[in-house]
């Protein structure tokens, strides 16, 4: 943790506000952190108005632009600062740029992608460098003995408890952030299933012209790595002999977790190649037939933000100002970023212009809300994965024979306003706390997103050219898994009854 004064000020606000678990409230917690230090050395909180530099800011009207700009911002902060000359003379930064920095920026501007790139991938203070466990439940649950799905929810609510009891034994952390997985809930009988999807389009595609080589982004712990390579050791040991598995992983700590575990392995390091590099940095063609996974990955990577004028429905793209205090204030420009740009060109070809935009089509509809007092001037905030749209671009270059796995969530509770908006989360004291704004004290909140499935399908096969199915994710479990391993008693099953906000997209 960057200090002891970050846990005094969540200790703080939860027994000041003990209805801090709603939303409207929660969205000061944020606000708490960014203010610690300046707390700690007694100076005075800022009033009303730096405070709405904390908050999912809509910038009003300018006075300084001229007529042709005053609808760069939202209309409906009636206290905002003005930053204009803060954005024209701060420079502009990028997550690759600032890698190397061990402090959190301060008087500098980013696109959104770039400020939750940095915040969640940052090597020195970013959320999955620094912060983040992967929850482990030992030894794998015997769900056969177990009376119904409550009995395994009591259950795993016991080996949590037992499981972070003995890590605060060691190191006591009560903003500790800790998570957890299919592959490791499920444990083996998740990965099993991937292997059997694996092995079975191996051998009925490449098998015996080609090895079997697995690419695995974002392993965690490795537990599907083992799981994997464990199920076609002991059922086919001649796919076994060919089978080469490689992660990309982006996080040191994980990576060196998953070299350790490898390590205590029953033989698999001569088959494994951990890769410590962000997969935006790959610059290998790989012409072989391979295979890659990304299981939950998709909801990690960092999205653009954009609003649309209401009278012209032109997109203006979103870029965060942090000033020299450490507050955050939220610009859109008209001009188009060319990432963004290419995105919304590459939809609307891919999918025929059929997707969801966060304004009503009715140009009458929007004309009467305009006219309504203190009415916005821009739609509400959509927010595009123009970093998915670069991986497409990758696999598309780098990896051409490949074939996708990929699963992760078509929805989540608790997002912030917007079209496709994230959840933003962090814990302390054993409970999950969401906030109402991806501008958030970096490295210390996860920022993740849902998957519109159909249109990233679409694009996917515009990019790549390839052919895919998606199916939920019991579809895919009942397909590929020996789902009698996962039933309770009562006939119950929580491989498929969990998870049901989730989708599997395949290559086919």
């Amino acid at each position: 943790m960057d200090s002891p004064l970050v846990t005094q000020l969540f200790r703080q606000l939860f027994r000041s506000h003990p209805a801090c678990q709603s939303r409207r409230n929660l969205a000061a917690l944020s606000s708490c952190i960014r203010d610690g230090r300046r707390t700690q050395s007694h100076q005075q909180r800022r009033g009303m108005a730096s405070g709405h530099g904390r908050q999912p800011v809509e910038r009003g009207a300018k006075s300084k632009l001229d007529d042709s700009e005053t609808n760069w911002q939202q209309r409906t902060e009636l206290f905002s600062l003005d930053m204009t000359d803060e954005y024209k003379s701060y420079p502009t930064v990028t997550a690759k740029e600032l890698r190397s920095r061990r402090e959190r920026p301060r008087k500098v501007k980013m696109l959104m992608r770039d400020f939750i790139e940095d915040s969640l991938y940052n090597p020195h203070y970013g959320y999955f460098s620094k912060q983040v466990v992967i929850f482990s439940p030992g030894e794998p649950f015997d769900f056969n003995a177990l009376r119904d799905e409550p009995a395994f929810h009591a259950e795993l609510g016991r080996r949590y408890t037992e499981f972070e009891d003995a890590l605060d034994a060691q190191k006591p952390d009560p903003t500790r952030q800790l998570w957890h997985t299919p592959t490791e809930l499920f444990r083996p009988y998740y990965g099993e299933a991937v292997a059997r999807y694996l092995m079975s389009n191996y051998v009925m595609s490449t098998y015996p012209y080609h090895d079997l080589i697995i690419y695995e982004m974002g392993a965690g712990r490795g537990t599907l790595m083992l799981n994997v390579l464990d199920y076609i050791r002991d059922v086919e040991p001649s796919v076994y002999d060919r089978t080469k598995y490689k992660i990309i992983e982006i996080s040191p700590s994980l990576a060196s977790l998953q070299a350790s575990r490898l390590a205590e392995s029953a033989g698999h390091a001569g088959k494994v190649e951990i890769i410590n590099r962000s997969i935006f940095d790959w610059r290998e063609r790989v012409p072989s037939p391979c295979f890659f996974l990304a299981m939950e990955v998709f909801d990690n990577f960092a999205h653009d933000v954009l609003r649309y004028d209401l009278a012209t429905e032109e997109p203006l793209q979103g870029a965060v100002l942090i000033d020299g205090r450490g507050d955050f204030h939220e610009f859109y420009e008209p001009a188009l970023d060319p990432l963004a740009a290419r995105y919304l060109r590459v939809r609307h070809a891919a999918t025929g212009g059929r997707y969801r935009l966060p304004y009503s089509s009715s140009r009458a509809l929007r004309w009467l809300k305009g006219h309504m007092p203190f009415a916005p001037n821009l739609s509400d905030p959509e927010y595009v994965p123009t970093r998915l749209l670069q991986f497409f671009d990758i696999l598309e270059k780098y990896f051409p024979a490949h074939r996708l796995l990929t699963s992760d969530f078509h929805t989540l509770p608790d997002a912030i306003k917007g079209l496709n908006s994230p959840v933003v989360q962090t814990r302390f004291e054993r409970r999950m706390v969401p906030v109402t704004t991806p501008l958030v004290h970096q490295g210390y909140f996860d920022i993740l997103f849902p998957t519109d499935f159909g249109v990233m399908e679409a694009v996917y096969g515009a990019v790549t050219g390839k052919l895919t199915r998606v199916t939920t994710h019991e579809a895919f479990m009942r397909s590929w898994a020996y789902i009698e391993d996962t039933q309770t008693r009562s006939g119950e099953n929580p491989l498929l009854s969990w998870y049901t906000n989730a989708s599997v997209l395949v290559t086919v």
